[in-house]
């Protein structure tokens, strides 16, 4: 027997719809590619989203066709995020900080029909455009008056052009839910990057479930500044959830330095943002520098790597900010934890709070969570063990789009994430390493996290990245990789004595090499594969003795 209840598929253009119902005057601020603020509501993002469908039809694109886009986070952006899926078409964000020769492996292998992309991008496409097979349009972002008076760039055509010569009524398709809405790719660390196509479906719950208390905490009260761009898993489903909750959106745009960042904050009354920890250290210092506080601000989301826990402090100590530390993956949509106190934690102290909330936290509804042996047998929930963490869900991928990259999920139905954690009895994860970072040595792990986060504590540290090196003895052995705060200086010996007494004594670095720079990826983490090949041949002093 079934139940009685209506059989309404969940499909992206209902939250459009939703907003518009319910939300029609509430703002969305961009700042544009030129510089400018614009801003309107969440009705008009309504009729462009359908103006914006409309001029897609006219292009004779046919059903599940893909189309790519190279943008920032701005309200044209915004509009294909509806217009396209909504249509009944795939939305593909890529990341523009990919070299550009796998950006044009990637449209080739998503076979995108359309290329839209800002003005900021021009050059770029110019270079790609004669590599890209199938892309039959590209769409300039911008207005007639910024369109360039000669490009490179064939069958080039304005998105404002186009837009206002579209009728503003569009027919929602009623879709099965479970038809595909998005498509991103992995980063492509190791290899090439590998599609993961998200559904209507899997978008609508990720949207219901970031939205909860006990994860983002969002409503209508609140105004979003995704800092983590629209082409980075979505934004964290950030754009889909403010239209779901009818919360005010700022996005701002290519402007991703302190100064610009924080006059949006204060201008526009931002009370909650997102993004990796590589650009809060660049807002927190231009904060610090000029000795300023976030009047509105009252918290922000950190994911895409594990948050210092100096940096957690910074903010919820020096300037009142909670931090919600989350963890996810692409394969994810992305997000899988999020870290939230119990009522249980209430009356901890303040150092013991902030020791929890380092941790990459508790499972969402919806996402289930283990850690398994090098065996593939469950290790308990002890907090001790450590293993490898693998996730389900009905948000999480399945086998990757064409079957790049093989089927991922296990036998039973698990995906592998290709990290090492520890979950303790309250159900709160740690991410220890990434199985390809974790350092053996002597047949024990050392997690380089730890390490990396130990460093980042000493005020003269801006950036650290520890990565394995082999021994003779121990097989592998760490080496601490260290890019100093400008005008600060730390000497190795003074390092290595703010690790004292803090760690085993054989997890110690058996040497810092100090750097200018660390390079970074597409997503702001941390390329340690670039910083194995520079160090490939490093041969650790022997005065560095393990243990």
């Amino acid at each position: 027997m079934y139940g009685l209840m209506m059989d309404t598929p969940l499909l992206i253009w209902s939250l459009i719809e939703h907003a518009k119902q319910n939300h029609p005057d509430t703002q969305i601020v961009t700042r544009g590619t030129e510089g400018e603020i614009r801003r309107y509501t969440y009705s008009d993002l309504h009729r462009r989203s359908m103006q914006c469908a409309n001029a897609l039809r006219s292009l004779g694109l046919q059903p599940s066709d893909r189309i790519a886009t190279l943008a920032w986070n701005t309200d044209r952006h915004l509009e294909l995020y509806f217009g396209v899926s909504g249509s009944g078409l795939i939305l593909h964000t890529i990341n523009p900080r990919l070299h550009p020769e796998q950006i044009a492996w990637i449209t080739n292998h998503a076979e995108d029909q359309i290329l839209c992309f800002d003005l900021t991008f021009l050059p770029l496409i110019e270079a790609i455009a004669p590599h890209c097979k199938t892309i039959k349009h590209y769409i300039l972002m911008t207005d007639a008056a910024h369109m360039p008076s000669a490009s490179k760039v064939p069958n080039l055509l304005c998105y404002e052009t186009l837009i206002q010569a579209a009728s503003d009524q569009f027919d929602w398709p009623i879709l099965e839910e479970r038809t595909a809405a998005t498509l991103c790719y992995t980063s492509g660390t190791t290899g090439n990057p590998k599609g993961v196509l998200y559904s209507h479906r899997s978008t609508l719950l990720h949207t219901y479930a970031i939205c909860m208390p006990d994860t983002l905490n969002i409503s209508a009260r609140d105004c979003i500044l995704p800092v983590v761009p629209m082409f980075h898993v979505n934004a964290w489903g950030l754009p889909y959830a403010a239209a779901l909750t009818g919360c005010k959106l700022v996005l701002p745009g290519p402007g991703l330095d302190g100064k610009s960042l924080y006059e949006l904050f204060e201008q526009e009354q931002v009370t909650l943002s997102a993004g990796v920890p590589t650009v809060w250290l660049g807002l927190l210092a231009y904060v610090k520098q000029n000795q300023l506080k976030f009047s509105t601000m009252h918290r922000t989301v950190i994911g895409g790597s594990s948050v210092p826990p100096a940096m957690l402090k910074t903010f919820e100590i020096d300037y009142g900010v909670q931090v919600l530390h989350a963890w996810g993956m692409t394969e994810m949509s992305p997000l899988g934890t999020s870290c939230t106190l119990k009522h249980k934690h209430a009356a901890l102290d303040r150092e013991t709070q902030l020791a929890i909330k380092c941790k990459q936290g508790r499972a969402v509804y919806g996402v289930q969570m283990r850690i398994v042996d090098d065996e593939g047998q469950t290790l308990p929930w002890d907090g001790q063990r450590s293993g490898h963490l693998q996730v389900k869900g009905p948000w999480i991928v399945r086998e990757y789009f064409k079957e790049e990259g093989g089927n991922p999920l296990l036998p039973d139905g698990w995906f592998p994430t290709g990290d090492v954690a520890t979950i303790d009895a309250d159900g709160y994860m740690q991410i220890t390493d990434r199985s390809k970072d974790v350092i053996k040595s002597g047949g024990e792990w050392i997690s380089s996290i730890d390490l990396e986060n130990l460093a980042m504590s000493h005020p003269s540290v801006q950036m650290a990245a520890c990565i394995a090196v082999p021994h003779p003895k121990w097989d592998e052995r760490p080496l601490l990789i260290v890019m100093q705060r400008s005008g600060e200086t730390v000497s190795k010996e003074q390092l290595l004595a703010h690790f004292q007494g803090k760690i085993a004594k054989w997890w110690m670095p058996d040497d810092i090499v100090f750097v200018d720079t660390i390079p970074l990826g597409a997503t702001g983490k941390i390329l340690k594969t670039k910083l194995r090949e520079q160090f490939a041949d490093y041969k650790l002093p022997e005065t560095f003795n393990a243990r």
